[in-house]
């Protein structure tokens, strides 16, 4: 025999000194195998293939909420957008009713100017009339006193009486030459 053979043949019965050693018997091997091929049918109908469908569900429901995330992402954004040009256009609107106002301030505050000149004018003229007027009053009644105190002194120097002729006669020259 050869030593390949010798090899074998030694390797053979080394196998089966082992396999009577240990208490392996080719029927208990066989049922143990059919026993784990049934409780593997088993697990695959009633435990893998149900966790698998949870599993795949799982999966899409993940791949559906990430599409519905980005959708609302970008909903945002265009909210955001929409958000922004109405505060611009709000901030416009707002800065041309202040233009709006500032105008309308400036021409009423023209108008209010105007009309105190005015009313200060006329209070200006009426000053300038009752200040005439009271001028004249009083010229009149200066004139009226120095008249009498010509009369009065000249009555005094000349030692006589006057008559009324000559009071007022004395007046209107007095008058005249103030005048």
């Amino acid at each position: 025999m050869t030593p390949t053979l010798l090899a074998a043949a030694g390797a053979g019965d080394l196998v089966r000194d082992t396999a009577e050693t240990f208490g392996w018997s080719p029927k208990l091997f066989l049922a143990q195998v059919i026993s784990f091929i049934i409780v593997a049918v088993l697990l695959r109908l009633f435990a893998y293939k149900p966790i698998l469908a949870v599993l795949r569900q799982r999966r899409d429901q993940i791949a559906q909420a990430q599409l519905n995330a980005e959708k609302i992402k970008q909903q945002l954004a265009e909210a955001e957008q929409r958000h922004a040009d109405i505060l611009a256009r709000a901030n416009a609107e707002a800065q041309k009713m202040i233009d709006e106002a500032r105008a309308s301030a400036s021409v009423v505050a023209e108008r209010k100017e105007q009309e105190a000149i005015l009313a200060a004018e006329q209070i200006v003229v009426k000053a300038r009339e009752a200040s005439a007027i009271e001028h004249e009053r009083t010229m009149a009644q200066l004139k009226h006193e120095l008249g009498r105190l010509v009369v009065d002194t000249t009555a005094k120097v000349t030692g006589k009486v006057l008559t009324s002729d000559d009071q007022r006669r004395l007046e209107e020259e007095a008058s005249r030459q103030l005048a």
